[in-house]
């Protein structure tokens, strides 16, 4: 069997082609579903060979879990920046929006619910996005909160459970009614009397008492 001859390109040359597969692969997970897609029907959408698939993507789940970085840090995962100049306050609220409007995303529902379908059996997928998407920004609010006990405006003693605890007020009457598509994605308005709610037992649990160290 004679061996494939070899293309040495360029950085810039393998960042276009490998954007080049990413956007046909995203367009047949959208029309089949991850499990209707395949690396065939993805290699046609991308125009490109098998073998050039193979070269940059070991596999269909390797290829979904790229897209779903790609649209993680599109739709700001990464991008939970803290404003020194806020109150804690105002922070909650700010982090707490952005938070519910990225898993009420529609743009990013589909590819919540096929993890959420496939997960049990593909626990690397589950794992790729739970630490893409949920402990990257868990992970910088946490860091928030530690610098606010630091600074003696909040007192709690588990910031990581706190932040959780957090996010998860924020999602109450949003999130799984969304997700299980018995409602569209919530209004601004409604986000922010969610927000609003949790934000207000959020401190009244964790603001520091005045005289109290």
């Amino acid at each position: 069997m004679v061996a494939p001859a070899v293309h040495h390109s360029g950085p810039d040359d393998d960042s276009a082609k490998r954007r080049q597969i990413v956007k046909g692969a995203r367009t047949v997970f959208l029309e089949h579903g991850f499990d209707g897609a395949s690396m065939g029907e993805i290699a046609r959408a991308a125009g490109v060979s098998k073998g050039t698939l193979y070269v940059y993507f070991a596999d269909k789940t390797s290829l979904f879990c790229e897209i779903m970085e790609q649209e993680s840090l599109s739709q700001g995962v990464s991008a939970f920046e803290f404003v020194p100049t806020l109150d804690v306050e105002a922070s909650l609220k700010v982090f707490g929006a952005a938070y519910i409007k990225l898993l009420c995303d529609p743009r990013g529902a589909s590819a919540i619910r096929t993890v959420m379908a496939i997960a049990e059996r593909m626990p690397e997928v589950g794992h790729h996005y739970y630490e893409r998407v949920i402990a990257n920004s868990l992970g910088k609010f946490t860091r928030y909160l530690e610098q606010q006990v630091q600074a003696g405006t909040l007192q709690i003693d588990d910031c990581h459970l706190a932040a959780a605890q957090f996010t998860k007020l924020c999602q109450a009457t949003l999130f799984l009614p969304f997700i299980f598509q018995m409602t569209g994605a919530p209004s601004p308005e409604r986000i922010a009397e969610v927000v609003d709610s949790a934000t207000r037992m959020f401190l009244a649990t964790y603001r520091a008492k005045p005289g109290i160290n």
